[in-house]
């Protein structure tokens, strides 16, 4: 979509502006036709002194709408300069500064730059073809002066080459000045408009972080709390269920209930540590758990009533420990899905597998048939996780009864790790 082109629009303060700039040079216009009629600039051609009070009029007034109107009061200006000097009013030096501010005006606040461009050329053709003019009458009338006619380089030749290079500098200046405030207007909106972009770049980041934090927090408490509080679920109907033929292994299993509450709440408390120290995301990849663990995530599992095996396949490597922490959460997410849904009577095996390329977990569960492996936070956070540790993650159902949940990492390779080194 094309940039909208840039306009300037005044603003209230800078319109009382140029009404106190236009009061100024009228009084300034009053001043000055006043000590130039008693100094007599013109000398016997010289006009009446109430001319002078028309020209400020007109010269300085149109100053206090210069932003609103710039071309037009431009023209205004210009024309009542022309006839002023031509008609020998008595006032050159406030009608020099309001023609330059006009000019200048048009440059730095006219919003049809053509135009602008039209307007300055035109005022500036003029006063050059007047001022040509003006030079060539006073040479024919200064004709017969000795002075004149002395060589190339007389008083009054010089005179004119001065008056030229003055108008060349004034009416440059008024250019020049006009289109760099232009300029510099234009890159400050710009920069205004890269700021506003920033700073609403900026609110929607720190949206999405902290979104992305519930997210983890939600995550993490999901994995924490599902896990252990199903497994004290099974372990509590199962003690219900020997508590009056067995009390010795009903004293067992409450025991089991005991060490899961103690262990649920020692991993909320180093949640809530993660959470409140800056930078949590960095303690938590600190974590100390490892792929070992597994072992004794799966030998909890079978003493919660789902008989787990547990195998390593390959010569074990370094993983990251983000990795181990993902990949031990995805464990305990699967193990809990099939004790919660498997059904009585179902088994479970993990196996972690090193190969060149990477590690994978696979955890497989026998039971009751799955038709459909219905998406829930459980499988959105599994997927979650393998993903910020750049691996993939299959959950599938298996033909037999029970799911197949495979999670596999790439794991750079020491030739290859060297290589980047």
């Amino acid at each position: 979509m094309a940039a909208e082109p840039f306009t300037r629009t005044p603003t209230e303060r800078e319109r009382r502006n140029d009404l106190f700039l236009a009061l100024a040079l009228f009084v300034g216009a009053i001043l000055s036709a006043a000590l130039s009629s008693i100094a007599q600039v013109y000398g016997d051609e010289q006009a009446d002194l109430w001319t002078a009070l028309v020209y400020a009029v007109v010269v300085a007034i149109p100053l206090a709408f210069r932003r609103r109107w710039p071309g037009t009061v431009a023209v205004v200006v210009s024309v009542a300069y022309f006839a002023a000097v031509t008609v020998r009013v008595p006032e050159i030096y406030v009608g020099n500064m309001a023609m330059f501010i006009a000019l200048y005006t048009v440059g730095a606040w006219m919003n049809d730059r053509r135009r602008a461009l039209i307007v300055r050329v035109a005022i500036i053709v003029g006063m050059f073809v007047w001022l040509l003019i003006t030079m060539y009458r006073d040479a024919i009338t200064e004709a017969d002066d000795a002075d004149v006619i002395a060589g190339a380089m007389s008083p009054y030749v010089a005179f004119m080459l001065i008056q030229l290079l003055l108008n060349v500098l004034y009416f440059g200046g008024a250019y020049y000045f006009g289109e760099r405030s232009w300029a510099a207007a234009e890159q400050r909106s710009v920069l205004e408009d890269r700021t506003v972009e920033l700073e609403r770049e900026r609110e929607v980041t720190a949206a999405q972080a902290v979104a992305l934090d519930r997210v983890r927090i939600a995550r993490e408490l999901h994995d924490v709390v599902a896990h252990h509080v199903s497994v004290m679920g099974v372990q509590a109907g199962a003690a219900r269920l020997v508590l009056d033929r067995d009390t010795t292994e009903a004293a067992r299993i409450l025991s089991g209930i005991e060490g899961s509450a103690r262990d649920a709440i020692h991993e909320l408390r180093q949640l809530l540590e993660t959470l409140r120290t800056p930078g949590g995301e960095a303690t938590d990849t600190a974590s100390t758990l490892t792929l070992d663990d597994i072992a004794a995530l799966a030998e909890a599992s079978t003493e919660a009533g789902l008989p787990t095996d547990y195998a390593v396949i390959g010569d074990p490597v370094p993983v990251p420990s983000l990795v181990a922490v993902n990949l031990y959460r995805i464990a305990q997410e699967s193990l809990t899905n099939a004790r919660r849904h498997a059904g009585s009577g179902a088994t479970a095996d993990v196996r972690v597998r090193y190969d060149d390329d990477g590690v994978e977990i696979e955890i497989v569960n026998t039971g009751r048939a799955v038709t459909h492996v219905r998406p829930g936070l459980g499988q959105l956070g599994m997927r979650e996780r393998a993903a910020a540790s750049g691996g993939t993650l299959e959950v599938t159902s298996r033909p037999l009864g029970g799911v197949r949940v495979r999670a596999r990492v790439p794991l750079p390779t020491p030739d290859r790790a060297g290589a980047r080194r």
